[in-house]
């Protein structure tokens, strides 16, 4: 069992994490939404429709078991984490993008996240009605969503000095206590842990690298450029596991320690298989050595033309 004092921290835990994210908000993140609405609406549509598809047929093909099947989908269902912009700005993702599409999707998963949970819930689980998020419940993940992150606008609008104050100690108080909650789950399931890591840990892996590609591949396919294509990689490749974890753990909410298991195991690989992806980018878009240079290369200026305009 995971103890009680964690249990009642979980919502100041995710609260934290949000807070953090609300400090490096303006409304300007929003406003880009309606200028650059292509790339925004692929990423989009990537995150909320075709991710968690995709993560359904997963667990049907690796058969886990109910649990950890729902847990898989709840992070699916997860916004992008934090961590999605430090990737993209190490590794020449378009970070405003990064940015826009986590201030959106965290508006979004007050109502993405508790169908998606309910629908995944009523598939796998016979007591599906008394596990899956009520509107009560759902009143509580707008609390300890939203509201933090309104305050950290607030915040960043009205102070922003105290903002730029208070953003590093937040954002390292966010990555203690993720720790802390993982640790403290790894520790209460320590007595299955090496059978629920068997059972989830390939399709997490799987999961982790399909939701990077589909995250770059499909905004490519729909024209949106390079940069604007690894910034959605990043976004929806890298999952908000605090939020998934604390639905999950929360008494008040899901209540279960074996479907935070994937949000940990995620929470852990995610950061192996985005250094993995970054690399390979960042690795297709630099220049091969061994092609010689033509001497009389036409000047640049005269292929501005094909050039495609960021965001498109």
């Amino acid at each position: 069992m995971v103890p009680t004092l964690i249990l009642e921290s979980l919502p100041f835990a995710l609260g934290t994490v949000m807070l953090g994210l609300g400090l490096g908000l303006t409304l300007e993140d929003f406003r880009r939404v309606g200028r650059h609405p292509k790339a925004v609406g692929v990423a989009l549509f990537c995150q909320v429709v075709l991710l968690p598809a995709i993560c359904f047929g997963l667990v049907l093909a690796f058969r886990l078991p109910p649990e950890l099947a729902v847990g898989l989908i709840l992070v699916a269902a997860s916004p992008g984490g934090p961590t999605a912009n430090l990737y993209s700005h190490l590794f020449g993702g378009n970070v405003a993008l990064n940015i826009t599409l986590t201030a959106t999707n965290s508006l979004l998963v007050v109502v993405t996240l508790p169908i998606v949970v309910n629908l995944s819930a009523g598939y796998f689980l016979a007591d599906a009605a008394a596990i899956g998020l009520q509107f009560d419940k759902i009143l509580q993940v707008f609390a300890i969503v939203l509201v933090p992150v309104a305050v950290g606008m607030l915040v960043r609008a009205w102070a922003p000095e105290v903002a730029r104050w208070l953003s590093r100690p937040v954002q390292v108080l966010s990555v203690v206590v993720l720790l802390g909650v993982i640790s403290a789950v790894l520790y209460g399931q320590r007595d299955n842990l090496a059978d629920y890591f068997l059972s989830v840990g390939l399709a997490v892996l799987v999961f982790s690298i399909v939701s990077l590609l589909i995250g770059y591949g499909v905004p490519r396919l729909a024209d949106v450029d390079h940069r604007a294509a690894i910034a959605a990689g990043f976004e929806i490749g890298i999952h908000n596991t605090a939020l998934a974890i604390t639905v999950a753990l929360s008494p008040a909410l899901l209540d279960s320690a074996e479907m935070a298991i994937p949000g940990v195991v995620y929470g852990i690989v995610m950061f192996f298989t985005a250094a993995g992806f970054g690399w390979l980018t960042t690795r297709r878009t630099q220049p091969s050595l061994s092609t010689p240079r033509r001497s009389n290369a036409k000047p640049a200026a005269r292929n501005t033309g094909g050039i495609r305009r960021s965001w498109s």
